[in-house]
């Protein structure tokens, strides 16, 4: 069987151009475990528990030399008139509207049911190529009950195991053979030289810039007595490396978070201008993390909606606890993290640790007050609407560690669009949604800025630290500052004495550098390295 890779991030066009196989499937029959084993990844949670997925979620693999886009869909129950099964079906049905192959996925320990008939009628009703993946066969007694299943009527069936990749490599060759390969006219070939070409090109222009130094030399003024050896290390043409997002990225991740039920599947939806994720008034509705791309003034932005993050005594099954660690995986992930409050709750204690996670971990962070209008046009419980200056003082002060942070005040209900369920809807609200796009794309610049060493220490010249709040026995004399990296922007500090900045001194010195160069809605950081300790080394 060949090796599975995880393939790299395409742009919206390139992944929309790829063949979609969708998974469907009932609950519980090992749907997710095969899409992670596909793409190589653990995108989707994977439990003991039924019902586990809900929304759509996508990926890529490679196989036979092709790339394929692949969609995992919750457990689909046709008749099921709950809320939560019914918006797992009409998710799995825009997949299985998109898709070109269809892989059912049946669980070969259990006994084919009325639904599983069903199930079938509907998919070969679609008139889409559809695979019968007999999954959790593990030996060669299962692999021959497997041919049981061909009562449901469908010819291509194949015994696998998820679990342990068995199986999968003859079941991906029959869909590579159902789903034939675009043929290349000669200008989609010449246009694809002409790209490889530039490709190298950059690339070896960035690997030059690297090793070789470029125009991000360090500038050696104000270096002191300090050896080469020292500046070199910590200089911007030495930590020039994408780790540190110096180069130019074609998508920005945006994790949206938050607590349960406060309308990050509704933002979500609102900003993609879909009905991507499943919104109901359950709280912890979205478990997996759920993605979409958003192209915007030439920027490309991926927005993650990530589960409500909780408290461990607040998690009691054991999906929602891996929703939870998912939730900040993709935060620590992402570029940008959308922080949403719920402004008819006011801010939380639960609100502060959340945006302590973003902080903490370096993201840029936007505040969003969500339901806006709750407490103000709409308000319907008599009480005058709120005052925007007087909520945002409040919250600047439960929220003093995000001062850096814009905050944005709408209303995600009203910007999303009309549909079967909701016609009343008001529609678009391209304003408020406009207005968040243009300032996660102003805080990603932001977040990516870069301070010339020579601007630095020009900078350096015009502060006067004598106005900072410090004590005597914590002052220090700073000789050569320089920007080491970005995202999230990190100076290194050469000074005096080897001791750990004070925290009023590197708040000072946060504010003059936000003064003087912006980074708006980015954490700084900074590092010490002293003349004493430069010396021992």
């Amino acid at each position: 069987m060949a090796k599975y890779r995880k393939s790299g991030s395409t742009t919206v066009a390139a992944a929309q151009a790829l063949p979609l196989v969708a998974i469907v499937g009932r609950p519980n029959v090992g749907k997710s475990t095969l899409f992670n084993r596909l793409t190589g990844s653990r995108r989707s949670i994977v439990g003991d528990e039924p019902g586990i997925t809900r929304d759509r979620i996508y990926g890529e693999y490679d196989w036979a030399g092709r790339q394929f886009r692949i969609v995992d869909t919750g457990g689909i129950v046709p008749d099921d008139p709950e809320l939560i099964p019914t918006e797992i079906y009409a998710q799995a049905k825009v997949a299985l509207k998109e898709a070109d192959a269809l892989i059912l996925v049946i669980d070969a320990r259990t006994e084919l049911a009325s639904p599983d008939y069903d199930l079938v009628k509907l998919l070969i009703r679609g008139g889409k190529p559809v695979f019968l993946a007999v999954n959790k066969v593990e030996g060669d007694a299962m692999a021959a009950e497997a041919e049981n299943f061909r009562s449901l009527g469908l010819r291509n069936v194949y015994p696998i195991s998820s679990e342990h990749g068995l199986g999968i490599g003859d079941l991906l060759d029959a869909i590579n053979a159902a789903i034939p390969a675009p043929l290349e006219t000669a200008e989609q070939a010449e246009t694809k030289a002409v790209q490889t070409a530039q490709a190298e090109a950059d690339l070896q222009a960035e690997e030059d810039e690297i090793y070789e130094g470029g125009p991000n030399s360090p500038d050696p003024e104000g270096a002191g007595s300090f050896p080469a050896q020292d500046l070199e290390e910590h200089s911007p043409s030495a930590q020039l490396h994408r780790g540190h997002g110096e180069f130019e990225q074609h998508e920005t991740s945006i994790a949206i978070i938050g607590r349960p039920n406060v309308g990050k599947s509704t933002l979500l939806n609102a900003l993609t201008g879909t009905t991507r994720a499943i919104v109901s008034p359950i709280a912890g509705t979205t478990r997996d993390a759920v993605d979409e791309v958003v192209e915007f003034e030439g920027a490309q932005f991926r927005f993650v909606d990530t589960a409500g993050i909780r408290r461990k005594g607040k998690t009691h099954l054991m999906a929602e606890k891996l929703s939870v660690i998912m939730a900040r995986r993709h935060l620590e992930a992402a570029d940008v993290a959308l922080l949403v409050l719920d402004a008819t709750e006011g801010v939380t204690g639960a609100d502060a640790t959340i945006g302590g996670y973003a902080h903490e971990s370096g993201r840029s962070v936007i505040i969003v007050v969500n339901k806006w209008d709750a407490v103000t046009t709409g308000r319907t419980d008599g009480k005058p609407p709120a005052d925007r200056e007087i909520f945002e003082t409040q919250l600047r002060r439960v929220l003093k560690y995000l001062h850096y942070a814009p905050v944005i005040f709408l209303s995600a209900l009203e910007g999303t669009i009309p549909t079967a369920a909701n016609p009343a809807q008001k529609g678009p609200d391209h304003k408020a949604m406009a207005r968040l796009l243009h300032e996660v794309k102003a805080v990603a610049a932001e977040r990516r800025k870069r301070v010339s060493t020579g601007q630095m220490n020009r900078f350096l010249e015009r502060v006067d630290f004598q106005r900072a709040t410090v004590p005597m026995a914590k002052r220090i004399r700073i000789f050569y500052m320089t920007q080491a990296a970005v995202a999230p922007p990190t100076f290194i500090l050469f000074t005096d004495r080897d001791i750990k900045l004070h925290f009023s001194f590197e708040r000072f010195l946060e504010n003059q550098i936000r003064e003087a160069f912006g980074f708006e809605g980015t954490p700084i950081w900074f590092k010490v390295r002293a003349r004493n300790t430069a010396k021992k080394d």
